[in-house]
């Protein structure tokens, strides 16, 4: 399960980013999305063609509109990419709580020490 590099690309593009955040609330068509962007029809059909390459979204013909619609299996694999670094990093965090309560402990311990 490995993410495709062609996925962090498509997404990289700030437009591109907006046109998968735009059809997360459903489908839209090409017009639909230029005019919520301030696009013109010719460049977000760019993009979307962008998007449709790299597997992210799909487009459905419906007479003469082309509605797209995000693919949920790259979300998926990106999901399962990410999960691996979100893991190591609760490690690393229980880690560093572990840590910062044995300072705290022994903090403790030489002020108890002090008093005597």
């Amino acid at each position: 399960m490995g993410v495709k590099m062609t996925t962090l690309s498509a997404l990289a593009e700030p437009n591109r980013f907006h046109i998968v955040e735009l059809l997360r609330d459903g489908p839209l068509t090409v017009g639909e999305i230029a005019e919520r962007l301030g696009l013109g029809q010719p460049q977000a059909s760019k993009h979307l063609r962008v998007l449709s390459d790299s597997g992210l979204v799909e487009v459905h013909p419906s007479a003469n509109r082309r509605i797209y619609k995000l693919r949920s299996q790259p979300f998926i694999e990106l999901d399962g990419w990410l999960e691996r670094y979100r893991r190591m990093w609760e490690e690393k965090f229980d880690q560093l709580d572990e840590y910062l309560r044995l300072l705290q402990a022994k903090e403790k311990e030489k002020e108890h020490d002090g008093e005597k």
